[in-house]
């Protein structure tokens, strides 16, 4: 990404047109791999694997879930799982490929923009887990909207699992002007308030893809925003996990680990992702 100066554009149409264009680039060569979970044997990222545990059983809602793969993870392991995702073309990709799989019974996929979430799922709340996870919260603008639908959507006692870039790594991007470019540059404040206008000229999974739809809207959510956010809505903090790595290319300096994972090449400069579990409070009386 690039710094631009934000200006009053339509961020949800401008942001769908980019996601909408990324479904077919991820299901196409050099996108996603979809080779293990088309044989049953699709692990998710080295840090949900460690964190999450089982799901057989469960009723999961994924939300931001694109063309549906760790969704069809989670249906693969027993979980009964609804993901829903504002790209009419992700949405159809992931039927496509629950379908294929056999998993249509025990994976449905709604289109439906994230804050509409709670007249698209009334028939199906509420669910035992929320999964979130990589690259979702920075597209929204509304945090204490996104944790309200986060408690109406889940069960008194049951949870939400969140795995997200760090706010404090999002302040960097490689294209930002730097003195060393060896180095990511100052992208952003880490407590900026307003919309973060950007070019992203490379797709995290496929670099060499060819981008029609460059321009995107984010947001800055520090962490307490976040955690404050989920206890204003009822949902209470259990634990919170912080991590020198992340599961895409960040910056051009990260290396991969032992789990596929990208890290520091040197030493963990500063956290690159981190995790959450929290707990919507018992209903009282």
């Amino acid at each position: 990404m690039t710094e631009a100066t934000t200006t009053r554009m339509d961020w949800r149409a401008t942001n769908r047109a980019l996601w909408e264009e990324r479904a077919a680039i991820h299901l196409a060569p050099g996108g996603y791999d979809l080779g293990p979970l088309r044989t049953g044997v699709a692990a998710l990222d080295g840090i949900v694997e460690a964190e999450l545990g089982s799901v057989e059983g469960l009723r999961i809602l994924h939300l931001q879930c694109h063309i549906g793969r760790d969704t069809l993870v989670l249906a693969q392991r027993g979980a009964d799982v609804t993901g829903i995702d504002f790209s009419g073309a992700a949405i159809a990709a992931a039927r496509g490929l629950a379908e294929e799989l056999g998993l249509s019974s025990r994976a449905r996929f709604v289109e439906c923009d994230l804050y509409a979430a709670r007249e698209a799922l009334r028939q199906l709340v509420p669910f035992d887990l929320v999964f979130v996870t990589w690259g979702a919260l920075c597209w929204l603008p509304d945090i204490l909207g996104w944790a309200r639908i986060v408690a109406f959507c889940l069960r008194p006692g049951g949870r939400l699992y969140l795995a997200e870039g760090h706010p404090a790594a999002y302040v960097f991007d490689d294209q930002a002007k730097t003195n060393d470019p060896a180095k990511p540059g100052w992208l952003a404040p880490y407590f900026e308030t307003g919309a973060i206008e950007t070019e992203e000229t490379e797709d995290y999974a496929n670099r060499s893809a060819k981008l029609v739809h460059t321009r995107v809207v984010t947001w800055m959510h520090p962490l307490a925003a976040v955690i404050g956010a989920l206890r204003e809505a009822g949902v209470v903090l259990d634990w919170l996990h912080e991590h020198p790595r992340v599961t895409w290319q960040m910056f051009r300096c990260l290396v991969k680990d032992g789990d596929g994972l990208w890290t520091w090449p040197d030493r963990p400069w500063l956290p690159l992702s981190y995790s959450l579990s929290a707990v919507r409070a018992p209903a009282v009386g």
